[in-house]
C-alpha cells in the first residue's frame, strides 16, 4: 500500500487534556446552564409582572364604573343608606328604649290588678278600680310583645271563666303563650272548661287531653287526664275514657290516681 493512503485513513492524534483544562471546561459548562436559568427565569417574571399589571388595569377600570354607577345613581343610593340606618336607629329605639319601658310599666301596671285577681274580685281585675288599671287595658295600652301583657291575657281568660263569661275565656286565654311547666297546661285546661260549659264536649275534651299532655307533671296532667275520661264515659266513649283512666297509673302519688282502678272496672264493665 502506497504510504499516501496510508496517511488519509491514519486517525488524528488528540493529546490527553491536563487536569486543568478538563476542570475549566466543566466550569465553563456548568455557567452556560446557569445562563440559561436565569433566562428562563427572567422571562417568566416578565410574564407574570405583565400579568399583575393587566389585573391592576381591571381593577381601576372596575373601580371607576363603581364610582361612575355612584355618581349617575347618587339620589338612589343616598336614599337606600338612608333606609339601613333608619331601621338599625328604630331597630335600636324598640330593642334598647321602647321595649323595656314597656315591660317595665306593664308589670308595675299589672301588680294592682293581681291583687284584686286574688281576692276573687275578677270584675275589678278586669277592668281597674279607677285609679289602676284592669287587665283589659294593659293588654290594650301596652306592647303585645312584653311578658306583662301575654300574662295579662291569662289572669282575663281565668276571670271571664269565674265570671261565666266563657267565650271571652276562650279569646284571651287563647292569646296567652308559655312554655312553663305548669301555667301553659292549666290555660288549655281552663280552655276545655269553657268549651264544656259552653256545650262543646269535643272540644272539650280535645283541650283536656291536650292540658294532659303539654308538659307532663304530677300536678297538672292527672287533673286533665280525670276530666278527659269523665268526659268520655258521659259521652258513651267507654273505650276512651278507659284509655285516659289508664294514663293515671303514671302519676301514682297524685290524689286524682287513688281511684284509678274503680274508674277502670266502671268503664270495663259497659265495654
Amino acid at each position: 500500500m502506497p504510504k499516501s493512503k496510508q496517511r488519509k485513513n491514519r486517525k488524528k492524534y488528540t493529546p490527553p487534556k491536563s487536569e486543568q483544562e478538563r476542570l475549566e471546561l466543566e466550569e465553563q459548562e456548568r455557567l452556560e446552564e446557569l445562563g440559561k436559568s436565569d433566562l428562563a427565569e427572567g422571562t417568566l417574571g416578565h410574564t407574570l409582572e405583565q400579568t399583575f399589571l393587566e389585573n391592576e388595569f381591571d381593577a381601576e377600570e372596575f373601580q371607576g364604573r363603581s364610582e361612575k354607577f355612584i355618581n349617575d345613581n347618587k339620589g338612589m343610593v343616598l336614599g337606600v343608606l338612608g333606609i339601613c340606618l333608619l331601621l338599625a336607629a328604630a331597630y335600636f329605639f324598640f330593642t334598647r328604649v321602647y321595649a323595656p319601658g314597656q315591660e317595665t310599666e306593664a308589670q308595675a301596671d299589672l301588680f294592682q290588678a293581681q291583687q284584686y285577681f286574688d281576692r276573687d274580685s275578677f270584675r275589678l281585675a278586669l277592668q281597674g278600680d279607677g285609679n289602676f288599671p284592669g287587665f283589659l287595658e294593659i293588654i290594650d295600652n301596652h306592647g303585645g310583645g312584653t311578658k306583662a301583657v301575654n300574662l295579662a291575657n291569662y289572669y282575663a281568660g281565668i276571670s271571664y271563666l269565674n265570671l261565666g263569661e266563657y267565650q271571652n275565656a276562650i279569646n284571651y286565654l287563647g292569646n296567652f303563650q308559655s312554655d312553663d311547666i305548669m301555667v301553659s297546661g292549666m290555660a288549655l285546661g281552663a280552655m276545655g272548661d269553657a268549651y264544656m260549659e259552653l256545650g262543646d264536649e269535643s272540644q272539650g275534651i280535645s283541650y283536656y287531653k291536650k292540658a294532659a299532655a303539654r308538659n307532663p307533671n304530677e300536678l297538672v296532667s292527672p287533673i286533665y287526664y280525670l276530666k278527659a275520661g269523665m268526659a268520655l264515659e258521659k259521652s258513651g266513649d267507654f273505650a276512651g275514657a278507659k284509655d285516659m283512666y289508664s294514663r293515671l297509673n303514671e302519676y301514682p302519688n297524685s290524689p286524682y290516681s287513688q281511684d284509678v282502678k274503680k274508674y277502670l272496672a266502671r268503664v270495663e264493665s259497659k265495654i
